[in-house]
This record gives C-alpha cells, structure tokens and sequence, in this order.
C-alpha cells in the first residue's frame, strides 16, 4: 500500500472491524475531506478493480450455476441494496450537520456507501450476470428480503431522521443500528469467501475499512453529544430501544439462514479446494455450520454494539 497512508486506512494495516471498534479512537476533524482524499481515494482504494485488489481472482467455478453462485448473488444482492439505502438516507445528515467537518465526514461516508453498492453490483457482473440483467437478478434474490427487512429499517431511520434532535438521532441510528449489526456480518463473509472467492473476499475487506471508519467517528459524535447535553440520554436510549425491537421483530435470521444454507451446499462441492482452511482460528471452513456462523455473525454484532455504546456513555 502507499506509503504515509493512515494505518486505519491501510489495506494491510488496517485492523478487522471487532478490532477497530474496541481500539481505534477517530473524530470527524481527523477524517475530514482532505483526510478522504489522501487516505482514502489515494490510499484504501488506488489500484483496485470492481471495488477489490486486482490479483485477487474469481474462480471459473463461481460463474457456474449452482448453490455456491446462489449464495453469492442472494448476499451481494441483497448487500447491494442495503448500501444504497445507506447512501440514500446520509444525505439527511450531510443536510443537518451541525458544523462544517460533519459534514464533510458524512459527505465522505455518503461517497463511500454508494461505492460499496458499486462493488458489490460489479461483482455480480463478474460472475457472470448480464450488465441487463442485473437490475431483474437483484430482485430476483433479495427482493422480497428488502420488503420484509431493509424496508422497515429505512422507514425507521427517516422517521428518527426527521424527528427531535434529527442530526444525533440519525448519527446513533446509522452507528449502532445499521453499521453496528452489518459490518461485522460483512467481516463474517470476508472470512468464509477468502478461499473460495478471493475477489468477494476483496471487496468484503475494502467495504470492512470504510466501516471501522463510519463506526469510529460516528461513535465520537454521539459521544461529544451526550457530553455536551447529558439531557439526551434518555431520548437516544429510546431511539437504539425501538430500533433493537424493530429489529427482533424482522424477519433476519430467515435472510442469514437462507444465505448459509446456500453457501454450505456450495462448500460441500469444492471440499477438495477448500481443504483445512480455517475460517477463523482453529475451525475449518468445512467443519462450520450454518447455524454455527450465523450465531458468531450476531455474537459479533452484539459485541460490537455493546463496545460502541459503552464508548458514547449509554453502556446501561
């Protein structure tokens, strides 16, 4: 990677995401758009292809129909639409930013979200689905799931958008709701494409950096908030409570379930090129279980909401 580039930024450097949410420490003064420009445009992102590292490759296998293609066009699809939606509802906060570096940082953010939707389209392409007819196989896999989930998650978030205190309200919502229970499933499926899909592995990797970042300051602005009027807790307690309902109530786990079912199917087929890779330390990829992953995908999104509230000052 280029030299004098941030570590947090820094495609070898730069820690995984339970890692960046329980150490790393960034302000939006930090990450302002200069900071975006020389670090990320010139760093993070130089020298990738469809949102991953050139030599990172698709195998001839994962254009070819079956479980293993199902499983990466039902997450990527479904991947896809959640990061447009994110992109979509930042423009709310670049429009409510209290000073001019929260601004700029969600400007960044905003940039970074519809690029990950990007990436993770192309992807798609290169394994094969027609430039045509992308638009039809995205609904096609993850229609129904964005109806059923990302739908009623969008509809909260513009709600809390454009209520009381719009700007930390959508802060908290987008930190702790929706960065804080997708990045670390992102980390999951980093883990479990590495070796059978190196590029998707890729772009699960340049999408993990951006979030640490996203999660990192958002964390930091809350935080400054709550120093500043300690009069909100109670309001932004309610905000993550409702939302952590909403959440309980949708149909997720059906999504995860149907994604891991797929990918388990798939890896059954390609065991000779799996082999003893592990997807964590000390259990092999061909040894987890659907359940077994869906279950650390949510013990690590508990933990890293648990870190990030403790931070802000809403730990209780």
């Amino acid at each position: 990677m280029t030299t004098n580039i941030a570590p947090e930024a820094d495609w070898d450097l730069a820690p995984n995401v339970l890692e960046g949410a329980r150490e790393l420490r960034l302000s939006p003064e930090q990450c302002d758009l200069d900071y975006w420009i020389a670090n990320v445009a010139q760093g993070t992102l130089k020298g990738l292809v469809n949102g991953h590292h050139p030599d990172a490759v698709t195998p001839d296998y994962m254009a070819k129909p079956g479980p293993l293609r199902d499983a990466l066009l039902f997450e990527f699809s479904f991947r896809s639409i959640a990061e447009d939606k994110a992109a979509r509802a930042i423009t709310s906060l670049v429009q409510n930013a209290p000073d001019v570096k929260s601004m700029e940082f969600y400007a960044t953010q905003l940039i970074d979200e519809a690029r990950h939707a990007q990436a993770f389209r192309a992807h798609m392409l290169e394994v094969g689905v027609a430039e045509t007819e992308l638009d039809d196989v995205i609904e096609e896999y993850a229609g129904e799931h964005q109806r059923n989930v990302l739908d009623p998650l969008e509809e909260f978030g513009l709600e809390v958008m454009n209520g009381p205190h719009a700007f930390v309200s959508g802060v908290a919502v987008l930190t702790i709701l929706v960065e804080g229970v997708l990045a670390p499933t992102g980390e999951l499926s980093e883990h479990k494409w590495k070796i059978v899909d190196p590029a998707a592995a890729s772009v699960e990797r340049g999408a993990g950096i951006d979030e640490i970042r996203h999660l990192t300051v958002g964390s930091e602005i809350v935080k400054r908030h709550l120093e500043r009027d300690p009069s909100l807790k109670p309001h932004l307690a309610d905000v993550v409570r409702r939302g952590n309902e909403l959440w309980a109530k949708l149909p997720v786990l059906a999504v995860l379930q149907r994604r891991e079912e797929l990918f388990q199917a798939g890896i059954e087929q390609i065991a000779d090129v799996i082999g003893d890779h592990e997807i964590w330390p000390g259990r092999r990829l061909l040894d987890s279980t659907p359940d077994e992953r869906i279950a650390t995908a949510l013990q690590w999104a508990a933990e890293t909401q648990t870190t990030r509230l403790a931070y802000m000052g809403m730990g209780e």
